[in-house]
């Protein structure tokens, strides 16, 4: 599917600007704010804009098939969402090729970046200047994208598939997670442009989150309800702690936008957990969503976080001080993820 590519006007300054405003430890890959809701509907091939208030629709338009996650650029103008294909990891008959440029302000595609050879682009993150990097699963690289120019500028063998990624701040290095294919976290040097180190995971890994100073980097356990808890200084697991309440492996893993609290989901248990960053050990609050969660996206003043439930086409909203589910909403026919800009 193609998309005529309209300008992206401005985007070098806006990023620039936005670039001096973000103060220390601001979260680019766990991003808030107070304007919009933004919701990638996987199963149903939309991308959805609600109120972030009313939790109402307000607009909509359709996508090639399978969009997968997303990232937003520094200033919140726009937003980069792949497109994976028409299956899932390890079956994907009819791969993508193609990241989408979307205007959160006008809510309108604003045009698209054709990464072809490579395929089946996945998790996303992007740095301070405006670079977005991706990995491509079926392609087995990480690609680093200048989205101003629309250009894929560096593919980096990641020697396992890949499925989710973690940028530290500093964007010195990523952290990609493997799932089944390699019993390791490969830990790619920006810089260098290599692998650099393998971080054990035998069970396989999932989900993947670093935290918004840099000093630590958590990851799901595929095979076990456990998070693995990583240190960037050395690359190596120096904590694990098991998810109350799961029985299979966590899916995926998320700091919240003030980098207070650490959030899980379980795909198949139907849960959320809530720790204390702070304190990884401390009390789990352990509460039912919806069927399939995977993605959370965190209100600017930190007391809610919505749950998007990509089986039954629901979003859990939970008030994270009482720590319970206060409501549910209906938001297309599957979100994968979502966020507040």
């Amino acid at each position: 599917m193609r998309y005529r590519n309209n300008p992206v006007l401005s985007l070098a300054a806006a990023v620039a600007a936005a670039t001096v405003a973000l103060g220390a430890n601001v979260n680019l890959n766990s991003p808030t704010g107070t304007k919009g809701l933004f919701l990638v509907d996987k199963v149903g091939a939309y991308l959805r804009f609600f109120d972030p208030k009313t939790l109402q629709e307000q607009a909509s338009f359709s996508v090639a098939t399978n969009p997968h996650d997303f990232a937003l650029s520094p200033d919140h103008k726009y937003a980069y969402v792949p497109v994976y294909g028409d299956g899932v990891y390890g079956r994907n008959p009819h791969p993508g090729h193609e990241i989408l440029i979307v205007d959160l302000e006008e809510k309108k595609l604003a045009g698209t970046v054709d990464i072809a050879p490579y395929q089946a682009p996945h998790g996303i993150q992007i740095d301070s200047k405006g670079i977005v990097y991706v990995v491509c699963d079926i392609s087995r690289k990480l690609l680093v994208i200048d989205p101003r120019s629309r250009k894929v500028v560096d593919a980096i063998d990641n020697e396992g598939t890949g499925h989710w990624i973690a940028l530290l701040p500093d964007a010195s290095k990523i952290y990609v997670t493997n799932k089944t294919d390699k019993p390791y976290i490969s830990v790619i040097d920006l810089k260098a442009r290599k692998v650099v180190a393998r971080i054990p995971a035998p069970g396989g890994s999932e989900g993947i989150a670093a935290s918004p100073d840099g000093k630590t980097v958590v990851a799901m356990d595929h095979a076990e309800p456990t998070m693995l808890v990583i240190d960037p200084k050395t690359d190596r697991v120096v904590d694990k702690v098991t998810l109350k309440g799961n029985i299979k492996g966590g899916y995926k893993v998320y700091y919240s936008a003030d980098g207070k609290r650490v959030l899980t989901m379980s795909l198949s248990e139907r849960l959320a957990n809530i720790f204390e960053a702070a304190n990884l050990h401390g009390e789990q609050k352990v509460l039912p969503v919806g069927k399939d969660p995977m993605g959370f996206a965190f209100s600017a003043d930190g007391k809610t976080v919505l749950v998007a439930n990509h089986g039954d086409g629901s979003v859990s909203v939970i008030d994270l001080d009482e720590g319970r589910v206060v409501k549910d909403f209906h938001a297309g026919t599957g979100i994968e993820t979502l966020t507040y800009y």
